[in-house]
C-alpha cells in the first residue's frame, strides 16, 4: 500500500496544501506559500515531493457536460456470463475506448462492473448500450439507472 498522511511519511503541511489544491488547483505556489506560511520554494518543494509519492496524482479542469452536449447522465451495472482475465480485459479496452464513459468500477455483488456514462440524449444512450455494450461477448445482463438529479459530486478526498 502507498504511503499515507496516517504513516508518517506526510506532515500537517502536506495536509494543508492537499486540501488547499483540492479546492483550487491554480492557486498559484506564491499564493499558497503565504496561506501555509512558508517560501514558495519550500511549497514548491514539497507539492513535488507530494506528487512523486502519488498523493496528488493530477490536475484537471472540471467540465460541465451538460454545457458540453451530454444532457443524461446515468449509471449502468453490468453482469458478466463468467469472469475470465481475457473477458475482462476486452472489456476494459472497450471502456477505455469510449469517451461516453466517464468511471468503470470492477465490483464484487450482484454485477460485475459499474460504469459512469454521459450521452447527448436518450437516443445516444441507446446507441451507446446496442452498439457497445451489448456486442461485447460474455455480458449476461445490463442494468441502466438514468440520473434525474445530481445532489453531491465531489473531487475533494477528505483527509483525516
Amino acid at each position: 500500500m502507498g504511503k499515507t498522511l496516517f504513516d508518517g511519511a506526510f506532515d500537517q503541511l502536506d495536509r494543508v496544501i492537499v486540501e488547499e489544491l483540492q479546492v483550487n488547483g491554480r492557486i498559484s505556489v506564491a499564493d499558497l506559500a503565504r496561506k501555509v506560511y512558508l517560501s514558495p520554494p519550500a511549497v514548491f518543494q514539497r507539492i513535488k515531493r507530494l506528487e512523486r509519492a502519488g498523493m496528488i496524482r493530477q490536475y484537471v479542469a472540471l467540465v460541465n457536460h451538460e454545457m458540453a452536449g451530454y444532457d443524461l447522465m446515468c449509471f449502468i451495472r453490468i453482469s458478466l456470463q463468467q469472469q475470465s482475465l481475457e473477458q475482462i480485459q476486452r472489456i476494459q479496452a472497450a471502456v477505455m475506448a469510449s469517451g461516453a464513459v466517464l468511471e468503470c468500477y470492477q465490483t464484487v455483488g450482484t454485477f460485475d462492473l459499474l460504469l459512469k456514462v454521459i450521452t447527448a440524449d436518450r437516443q445516444a444512450l441507446q446507441r451507446f448500450i446496442s452498439e457497445q455494450l451489448m456486442t461485447l461477448p460474455g455480458i449476461e445482463k445490463i442494468e441502466t439507472s438514468v440520473v434525474l438529479n445530481e445532489i453531491k459530486a465531489t473531487t475533494v478526498v477528505s483527509l483525516k
